[in-house]
């Protein structure tokens, strides 16, 4: 019975009925074979009835592969099922287990009628197979055992496991694989129909298929979305703004980019390859309708996926070469001004939405777009319509960008309620120095292009990013003009980017401290920070300093902002880590640091630790400076300490101590030699007939030692003669000259003064010689106490009284020390000088004047020479040393005055007269509480009429007078009281 119906069936012309007829015949057919035995025949049956069907009837191939669809769908039902129970712990079932001999005989018999005619079955039979493929994976999409779109793996290993998918999908690959090497159009266009419906279940078919057929898939894809565009979306150019419009005005778009967007995990070379080719091939002279709407196509190909646009970015701009830019000129000639538009707002989209390579398109652009009269890039010389077109590109991208930044939209309800990121900035980030140094190369409209567009990026990105810019900006700036960048660029963010400065004073400091800055930028930064101060503090005082901004430089910089203020206050938290930078051995970075640092405002109350660090530093620049003849930089460091100074007495006492402290250790810088200065290689012989003995015993003559610690000093070893004095020991060959020195004498004597002063005005140098102007008595008490600690560390301030001629003895040894200091060095006679004119400070260095004078009168007194002027040293340091004493006013004027004689007279002579300045002090001690303040003048003085009759200690002077009145006569006058 059932093959008579067959027989029937086949006897049916297919000319004669359509595939809906036949398929309604062959339904009625089976059902007239359930009635006849009498019950309803299972699906495994029905579908060995279709087979036997197709084998018999060809042309009723239609009807039999829908009706075939069922075995399929009943299999795939199974199968969940089963999966549902396995997952609920149920027993295993077997309700798809008697389809597999079924399944397996289907796909027998297409894989005949595929190899015997596959011109004429391929298309057929991959079209069912795959579009049931789609509709199965729609419909148990929503079944608890069926993974999520989002997991494509897993997905993709559920599908491969059930046999009847799997047979379904060897159908499918068997007619692509006969057809590949001849149209395989067909098979591919079917793929694109059934993604375009059932995506994105349908993604695992695509991405199987796919990876089986990389170069074939995604060529004919890519060729049957240009087709479908040319049909439906090539007439005008897509709107940018609207990408996803392409959905409905190009129906095989979406499919194109789903399909395109998984092989680009694998296959991203192969799908770079077939863009790059198919853009090539679109320059290439055509006459065919799709030859203009390839590079569209491709735009909004790539408007639609960010992974195809990454993939491809990169080498299309490389392959941008003139003549390209030219030809595509001349392809879009005739467009009209809204697709014109609507082309470039599309280029603009795709601009924003690159991520790698976003740089490297950006300065393929900006040397595009570079005006003419400018040298641009070597072998980048384009016509003024395509430098005009790359123009406007930056226009919209910038103000695009802009609108990006300051509108930015939040996400929709379903997603996080972040701003949606850019990926063009997202890109950038990476690269702000290399943004700023082609912002700072000063070319035309290049760096005002670059500006902008760093400043954008630093709103978008927050203060990072900001002050990472801002920090390149001030590092990298060499020139005023530089550095006006860095100041738009701040006046533009600080009202959007709040704590930028102190933020980015934070991350340049640390940068100087971790060495993560070379040593030359390291000291730019720190010049330009310096500038920047130096330029508002002009604005704000009306006096001048050393070291100013000269006119050229001060007008390169725009009127005054709100960077300086805020800079001055940033840095001022930062005078610690700064005052390190001084002690740096690199003398540029130490230089620098100087200079900003005297002019960044100090604390007004700094702690004792950043006082005293300060203070260190700062005198240590400062000597170096000095050593190494850089006397513009001490002038910074000067500035530094008289700014220091100022802020409180306590600052002041630290700072001249400090000073006084290190320059009397490097007596060498002032033209001396340090006592104790290292033997010479080869020892002195003695001079012939010259005794140790003989020498000891004529000084003993002259002085009478007591039993004290002081008796004992150190004159020399027996046997090898006595210590060599200080003009034995060779200079260094790095001392400076006596120009040199007195030049250093007179810096470190002005930063005292400026330190002192009461006025703290410039110190101006007398042709006549050295003089300054009074100094104030605290700051002199600060610089005779640092001098009596460094020379004599083991006397307390309590040793101002004169001692007797019994208590001098037993200071012998301490006495020839500070003698020998006072030769060797010539700076401490000035300080006492500068002492002497804080009156009453001379009093707390009591025990060096009494030093001094008790070794010089013992000198004078042991001399044999019938003039002064044979030493000339001992002669220099007595005049000094009374002359100091009366500019202390610790002796009358007409003692002051006999210094004047001292060259005219004998040894035996000068000896009396200081002889006679020691029995005044003796009887007048120096004690400050003789001294009154008077505030007419401003400064203390002294009333000697209170210390009685001063004219029993002008007898000796007197007489000496007279003896030599004819040398002397006329300056009688000069010693009357």
């Amino acid at each position: 019975m059932v093959c008579d119906g067959l027989n029937g069936l086949v006897l049916i012309s297919p000319f004669r009925c359509s595939s809906q007829e036949l398929l309604q015949e062959m339904k009625a057919f089976i059902s007239g074979i359930d009635q006849v035995h009498g019950h309803k025949l299972s699906v495994k049956e029905h579908a060995r009835c279709g087979i036997l069907l197709l084998r018999n009837l060809p042309p009723a191939r239609a009807a039999v592969l829908e009706h075939l669809r069922g075995v399929f769908d009943e299999y795939v039902s199974g199968y969940i099922l089963e999966l549902n129970r396995e997952g609920a712990g149920g027993p295993p079932g077997m309700s798809q287990a008697g389809l597999d001999d079924v399944t397996q005989e289907i796909q027998g018999v297409l894989s005949e009628f595929v190899q015997s005619n596959p011109k004429a079955w391929a298309p057929l039979v991959s079209a069912w197979s795959i579009e049931l493929m789609g509709q199965l994976s729609s419909k148990y999409s929503s079944w608890h055992q069926v993974p999520h779109t989002s997991s494509l793996n897993e997905l993709l290993h559920l599908w491969m496991s059930c046999k009847a998918t799997r047979v379904l999908m060897e159908i499918y690959v068997q007619c692509l694989s006969s057809m590949i090497s001849s149209c395989p159009d067909a098979c591919v266009d079917a793929l694109l129909d059934t993604s375009v419906q059932h995506s994105p279940h349908f993604d695992w078919v695509v991405a199987h298929i796919g990876s089986s057929f990389p170069n074939t898939i995604i060529s004919r894809v890519l060729s049957c979305g240009l087709k479908d565009f040319c049909m439906h979306g090539a007439s005008s150019v897509m709107d940018p703004l609207f990408p996803s419009l392409a959905d409905k005005r190009v129906p095989k778009m979406a499919s194109v980019v789903g399909i395109l967007g998984h092989l680009a995990t694998r296959h991203s070379d192969s799908i770079r390859q077939e863009l790059l080719l198919m853009f090539q091939e679109s320059l290439r002279p055509s006459r065919e309708p799709q030859h203009n709407a390839t590079v569209p196509f491709l735009l909004q190909l790539a408007a639609m996926s960010p992974a195809l646009l990454g993939t491809v970015s990169g080498e299309l701009v490389d392959s941008l070469t003139p003549p390209v830019l030219e030809q595509l000129q001349q392809q879009f000639a005739g467009l009209s001004r809204d697709d014109a538009d609507n082309l470039l707002g599309l280029v603009v989209h795709l601009i924003c939405q690159a991520g790698p390579g976003a740089y490297h398109i950006l300065q393929f652009l900006v040397n595009t777009a570079m005006p003419a009269s400018v040298i641009t890039t070597p072998g980048l010389v384009v016509r003024d319509g395509v430098r005009e077109a790359c123009h406007r590109i930056i226009q919209l991208l910038l103000l695009n960008l802009q609108k990006l930044v300051y509108n930015r939209p939040l996400g929709g309800p379903g997603e996080s309620q972040t701003p949606r990121t850019v990926p063009f900035f997202e890109e950038l980030k990476s690269r702000v120095r290399d943004l700023c140094q082609e912002t700072l190369r000063l070319e035309r409209k290049r760096h005002l292009w670059q500006h902008q567009l760093l400043a954008l990026l630093c709103v978008y990105s927050g203060q990072s990013c900001a002050t990472e810019a801002l920090g390149h900006l001030l590092v990298l700036a060499r020139s005023p003009e530089e550095l006006t960048l860095a100041i738009r660029l701040h006046d533009q963010l600080s009202a959007s980017v709040p704590g930028l400065l102190p933020a980015t004073v934070r991350r340049c400091v640390d940068g100087l401290h971790s060495s993560g800055l070379p040593e030359p930028q390291a000291a730019q930064l720190l010049t330009n920070l310096a500038l920047l101060l130096q330029r508002d503090g002009e604005e704000r005082e009306a006096e001048g300093e050393d070291g100013e901004l000269s006119e050229e430089e001060g007008s390169a910089l725009p009127s005054p902002s709100t960077i300086g203020r805020g800079l001055a206050e940033a840095l001022s938290s930062h005078v610690r880590d700064l005052g390190q930078l001084l002690r740096r051995p690199e003398a540029r970075l130490s230089e620098a640091a100087a200079a900003l640092l005297s002019a960044v405002p100090l604390p007004s109350s700094p702690g004792p630790a950043l006082l005293s660090g300060l203070a260190q530093a700062g005198v240590c620049h400062f000597l170096r400076t000095l050593r190494h003849g850089r006397h513009g930089s001490a002038q910074d460091s000067s500035r530094l300490l008289g700014r220091l100074s100022s802020v409180s007495p306590s600052a002041l006492r630290v700072v001249l101590q400090q000073l006084v402290r290190s320059a009397t250790q490097e007596p060498g810088l002032f033209g001396g030699t340090p006592w104790g200065s290292p033997r010479p290689q080869e020892p002195l012989a003695p001079a012939p007939g010259d005794s140790l003995l003989d020498v000891n015993c004529r000084f003993g003559t002259a002085v009478n030692f007591g039993g004290s610690v002081w008796a004992v000093f150190h004159a020399g070893i027996i046997g090898r003669g006595l210590k060599p004095s200080a003009s034995l020991v060779s200079p260094s060959p790095s001392s400076p000259g006596p120009l040199e020195a007195s030049d250093n004498l007179y810096q470190l004597l002005s930063l005292l003064v400026r330190c002192g002063s009461q006025w703290r005005r410039p110190l101006a140098q007398p042709e006549g010689g050295l003089a300054v102007p009074p100094i104030n008595p605290e700051a002199a008490k600060a610089v005779a106490m640092a001098l009596v600690e460094e020379l004599c560390p083991d006397v307390t301030n309590s040793e101002l009284a004169w001692p007797t001629e019994d208590q001098a003895r037993n200071t012998v040894e301490r006495d020839l020390q500070i003698r020998n200091h006072f030769e060797g060095n010539p700076l401490f006679f000035p300080l006492l000088q500068l002492v002497a004119l804080g009156r009453p400070a001379l009093c707390y260095c009591s025990v060096l004047l009494r030093g001094l004078l008790a070794t010089l009168m013992a000198h004078w007194e042991a001399s044999r020479d019938s003039l002064t002027t044979s030493t000339p040293w001992q002669l220099q340091a007595s005049c000094w040393l009374v002359s100091c004493m009366g500019e202390g006013q610790l002796l009358p004027p007409v003692l002051t005055n006999m210094h004047e004689i001292f060259h005219l007279l004998t040894p035996f002579e000068v000896h009396l007269l200081l002889l006679t300045v020691w029995d005044y002090m003796k009887d007048n001690g120096p004690l400050p509480q003789k001294f009154t303040f008077d505030p007419e003048q401003g400064q203390f003085y002294r009333d000697f009429t209170r210390d009685g009759d001063i004219s029993k200690y002008l007898d000796v002077l007197h007489s000496i007078l007279h003896k030599n009145i004819e040398q002397l006569g006329h300056l009688c006058g000069r010693f009357q009281i």
